[in-house]
């Protein structure tokens, strides 16, 4: 729910009302606020007399952190997808490619389709993703990449003008592993996602950071 937007950034998190919602007891409702909590998909904010959970805010800061962390993690992934025997590395690639291919149709036809180009662009970088991580990486990868997401999302949203920016960087990544050259893979995706928060800035920018008026002293 916080992931796809149902709730808010800045929500407050009543555990009776989530627990009425859900079809839960108030208990386990408590305990997945302290895990998501851990994980920063909430935080604890005080109006002076009461201390509640809300949806963590979506903030500029926040998204360049874990964009730069997923950026390396992939990076990592693309370089080791480079490596692979001409087998997988070619089934890996015509994925990436048809995924690309399907942005590439929305930027000619000028469709803005949110849930498309996400669901393009997130399986376009899971793909190398899978290709060639082993279980830590992707551990790691699917702890952080739901985080991303709240902005992938949001991103993807009021992408269109610039999303030809976009198919450019993944043909380059998929030049590079298709060439075997694992530095500018690694390199490649790594651009791909300090672009990306780049251009959600603008976004952000331009519609205000979400449920950042919810300081954890002046919450209502």
């Amino acid at each position: 729910m916080i992931i796809y937007g149902k709730l808010l950034p800045g929500t407050w998190l009543i555990e009776a009302e989530l627990a009425e919602r859900l079809g839960f007891s108030r208990t386990p409702i408590r305990g997945a606020l302290h895990w998501l909590q851990r994980d920063r998909y909430v935080i604890a904010a005080s109006n002076g007399t009461k201390s509640r959970m809300i949806v963590a805010p979506l903030t500029l800061d926040d998204a360049r952190e874990l964009y730069s962390i997923i950026g390396h993690l992939e990076g990592l992934a693309a370089r080791l997808t480079a490596q692979l025997p001409t087998g997988p590395r070619d089934l890996a690639l015509a994925q990436m490619r048809e995924y690309n291919a399907g942005l590439a149709e929305l930027v000619h036809k000028h469709r803005s389709e949110a849930n498309r180009i996400f669901e393009l662009d997130m399986n376009f970088h899971r793909t190398i993703i899978e290709a060639s991580a082993g279980p830590r990486l992707l551990e790691l990868h699917n702890t952080v990449q739901p985080q991303a997401e709240r902005y992938w999302r949001l991103y993807a949203t009021a992408i269109l003008d610039e999303l030809d920016q976009s198919v450019a960087e993944h043909e380059r990544i998929i030049k590079a592993i298709s060439a075997g050259d694992t530095d500018a893979a690694e390199a490649g995706i790594q651009v791909n996602w300090d672009h990306g928060v780049d251009r959600l800035a603008k976004v952000i920018e331009s519609i205000g950071e979400r449920g950042s008026w919810y300081g954890p002293n002046d919450a209502t």
